[in-house]
């Protein structure tokens, strides 16, 4: 990088046009909307920063790895263990697939001034059609990422304190599903904030996070657990659905995109920007997964954390630091959704009528990771079907439509073929079998 990231500081834009509660569509204005669309894309993260000169590319590169590095490290070994060895390959695959639709999606950017969102991308393309199938595909991966937060908060909490209960009246609350509601009734007041700048500061600490994780088990493979005597299988044609579906998710931040390069004081430094954040994410998602699997061979669990030791310290500063991300990104998540369902019914936005509809999302959340305890397959489900669509299939169907690159045969044309197909079968098969899983496990 280009420096010394102790020197960098995230700040969050403070302009009061500007809200970190707006939704991706509104239902008035729609023009002027269009054109602000990436302020709100950027609400998708919560922790992206505009700058008034623009960003520098070493910032630029901290936002995207801060975009990209997620709770989707956590499965990583998993992935593996569901893929075999040989799928660690394929991960690699995927990373030179995100990154080349990356440079599709700037090059969308590039089309017109007007263009500042990925919904504004799906707007020049096809029109208010295109953009609220974006939207909406954008909405629904919020949604489901905000559950696999609770279900990670549950599952950690639970490997910290095992055997936790409470007994109120005759109801006893007891294990993962006792976390996960603590968890939301810790979050819950974190929905009615209409300022989430200051959250937008702590969500920054899911690029540490992933450091830390990543350090937790080279300091479990030295001091403890050491390397699995088992081998672990080189390929795993049956769990590869699963493995594809989480490996997207692992370099999932294409909807951010636009609003980063829109960000940047010299735009014509993004595809550097971008191989340069998209290699350093993929050695620390690729260090992860082979001492995730070398460790602990075919029983790692969905979530590395599950299978270090409750008793180390190591275990329970990697657990904490992965725990604290989702407890200030949640609200960051839901405030385009509850915005927008606000908005639909012209609540007015300090009223109760709004606080409730903010409770009642979360209480849909809490139901819904109770019911569907099953991070890994979750995870899959969003990588495979949602991460794919807007990683793969958005920017190349948009870029094909933008540019005419359809009408003439090129090695161009070839190569956006051939990575449609790829994502297609990625997503059936992989949503499939994802699906398949959770079914089975309910």
């Amino acid at each position: 990088m280009e420096a010394n990231c102790a020197q960098v500081v995230l700040i969050p834009e403070r302009d009061d046009d500007i809200s970190l509660t707006k939704p991706l569509l509104s239902q008035e204005n729609k023009h002027v909307e269009v054109n602000q669309l990436s302020l709100k894309t950027k609400d998708l993260e919560g922790q992206l920063p505009l700058y008034n000169n623009g960003a520098s590319s070493s910032r630029t590169c901290l936002n995207l790895i801060n975009a990209v590095s997620g709770v989707g490290v956590l499965s990583m070994p998993y992935a593996v263990a569901q893929g075999g060895w040989l799928s660690l390959v394929i991960f690699l695959l995927v990373g030179i697939l995100c990154y080349y639709t990356g440079i599709l999606i700037q090059r969308c950017m590039r089309a017109h001034p007007s263009i500042h969102s990925y919904p504004d991308i799906g707007r020049y393309a096809f029109g208010p059609t295109g953009q609220n199938i974006i939207a909406a595909f954008m909405y629904i991966e919020l949604y489901l990422v905000a559950i696999s937060f609770l279900i990670l908060e549950g599952d950690n909490l639970d490997k910290l304190f095992p055997g936790s209960k409470v007994e109120f009246y005759s109801v006893t609350l007891e294990g993962k599903k006792l976390f996960i509601l603590l968890a939301a009734f810790i979050i819950l007041p974190t929905t009615w904030l209409r300022d989430l700048a200051v959250l937008a500061y702590v969500s920054a600490i899911g690029l540490v996070a992933s450091v830390v994780l990543t350090g937790s088990l080279v300091w479990a493979c030295i001091a403890d657990a050491g390397i699995q005597k088992t081998k672990g299988d080189m390929f795993n044609l049956q769990g590869l659905p699963t493995a594809l579906g989480l490996y997207f998710v692992c370099f999932t931040g294409h909807a951010v995109f636009p609003t980063i390069y829109s960000s940047m004081r010299n735009k014509n430094q993004f595809s550097k920007v971008l191989f340069i954040s998209t290699i350093l994410c993929t050695l620390n998602y690729g260090l992860t997964a082979v001492l995730g699997y070398l460790i602990y061979g075919n029983e790692v669990q969905s979530q590395v954390t599950l299978n270090l030791p409750s008793d180390k310290i190591y275990t329970k500063i990697a657990i904490y630091t992965t725990l604290i991300n989702p407890l200030a990104k949640y609200a960051l998540l839901i405030a385009p959704i509850t915005s927008a369902i606000e908005e639909r019914i012209s609540v007015i936005v300090k009223s109760s009528t709004s606080l409730v509809i903010r409770t009642l999302i979360l209480l849909s959340t809490v139901v819904l990771a109770t019911s569907i305890p099953f991070f890994g397959y979750l995870m899959s489900f969003i990588g495979s079907f949602l991460s794919v669509m807007a990683t793969v299939l958005f920017p190349c169907v948009c870029y094909l439509k933008i540019y005419g690159s359809f009408r003439t045969v090129s090695a161009e044309l070839v190569a956006i073929l051939f990575i449609l197909i790829i994502g297609v079968l990625v997503a059936v098969m992989g949503t499939y079998t994802s699906l398949q899983q959770i079914i089975g496990s309910l």
